[in-house]
């Protein structure tokens, strides 16, 4: 079988390349060049060219064919265009999950047919499988410290037709041995860090590419705020699922900051404000006003909120026969965030939306970032918190 591996210079995709070739493949190597700053200001901080140099030099020591494709124009037009104006409407969009649904299983699944491709692999750390009816289905990756299933949430059944994830039973120490043994010239690289492809910029200077900055005020939330005191049922999940919706008699002013749309719902740095015991945590945004709310500690009620909702047009389904009938219920493990154990919550199909009622109350949930349901060790669906 010949299988396109997307080699990122990275040590999970040089490994899952030998593993392919190991197993007789007809493996070749892509590397994807997904930016450019048109800016000329974040250029020196942007890793592609040493990706690319060390994804060269792993397709070198495995004797495989290299080739290189610059998506760098369908990125910035799919994911950091939908970057800012999420952030520009007071949403935290999650760039990961963009670049795979819309580049790396979208146009450079297409590069890699072009070259004859019958299945394209990554270093991702998750599996398949295939069910007696040819159903895709995407589990969960052995190392609980570095399943990458929540990022590939998004996936159409097209999609993983041609999905391979050859790492995704290993360990990540047992990978590292593998490139060691194999003197793959990514043994030891660090893994990538920052935003998807761009690499390990300050947000909030990536941002200000397009976004202006301003100048507006911190408001401090105290524990005995009134609208924290909600007189709702534990299983009034529309009430539950509501925002709180904070203004500046609520709280004291104690700082400024330099636009409420760069900052999200549970972000701890940044703030520039010291001098508490506990840390201080971003609680609400408000960006007609320009104001940012914050709470003293991880305990801090204005934090937490037992329930979500999702657009009926943004709920995703891995496997679409098992999408849910309005009225229905059903219960699941759900995340809300990368590496966030997973939580039990109940999915109750709304007129509205899909709701997901927690078992207990979740810290940081914030609009535009993806909750994602597992039955088991299956991923079954996501979709992008509205509220």
């Amino acid at each position: 079988m010949r299988i396109v591996v997307g080699l990122s210079g990275g040590v999970d995709s040089s490994v899952a390349a030998y593993l392919l070739k190991e197993a007789g493949h007809d493996v070749v190597g892509l590397f994807m060049r997904n930016w450019h700053d048109t800016t000329g200001t974040l250029e020196g901080d942007c890793p592609w060219y040493d990706d690319q140099v060390f994804a060269e030099l792993v397709a070198k020591r495995l004797d495989i064919p290299f080739h290189y494709v610059d998506l760098s124009e369908q990125y910035r037009a799919r994911v950091v265009e939908y970057m800012f104006a999420e952030y520009e409407r007071g949403r935290t969009p999650n760039p990961d999950v963009l670049c795979n649904r819309e580049i790396k299983f979208d146009v450079f699944l297409k590069e890699a047919l072009k070259l004859g491709a019958e299945a394209v692999a990554t270093g991702r750390r998750a599996e398949r499988i295939v069910d007696g009816r040819s159903v895709y289905s995407l589990l969960a990756g052995s190392d609980p410290n570095k399943d990458q299933s929540y990022f590939l949430c998004q996936l159409s059944q097209e999609q993983l037709r041609y999905a391979m994830f050859p790492v995704g039973e290993l360990l990540k120490p047992e990978v590292r041995r593998i490139a060691q043994e194999q003197h793959l010239a990514t043994a030891k690289r660090k893994d990538s860090q920052g935003i998807c492809f761009v690499g390990k910029v300050d947000l909030p200077v990536f941002l200000q590419q397009k976004l202006a900055a301003r100048e507006g005020n911190v408001h401090e939330i105290r524990r005995d705020c009134a609208r924290l005191v909600r007189n709702i049922a534990s299983d009034d999940y529309r009430a539950l699922s509501e925002p709180y919706a904070f203004t500046v008699r609520d709280g004291k002013k104690i700082g400024t900051h330099n636009g409420a749309h760069f900052y999200t719902i549970g972000q701890r740095k940044g703030l520039g404000i010291g001098g508490r015991k506990e840390s201080l945590f971003v609680v609400a945004t408000d960006i007609r006003e320009n104001v940012i709310y914050v709470a003293e500690g991880d305990s801090h009620p204005a934090l937490y909120r037992r329930a979500l909702r999702i657009r009926p047009e943004e709920v995703h389904w891995i496997e679409p026969g098992e999408s849910m009938a309005e009225g229905e219920r059903r219960r699941y493990a759900v995340r809300i965030r990368y590496r966030q154990p997973l939580q039990q919550a109940e999915l109750i199909a709304d007129a509205d939306g899909l709701y997901i009622l927690f078992d207990t109350p979740q810290r940081g949930i914030a609009a535009g970032q993806f909750a994602a349901w597992y039955d088991g060790e299956r991923l079954a669906g996501s979709g992008v918190i509205d509220r």
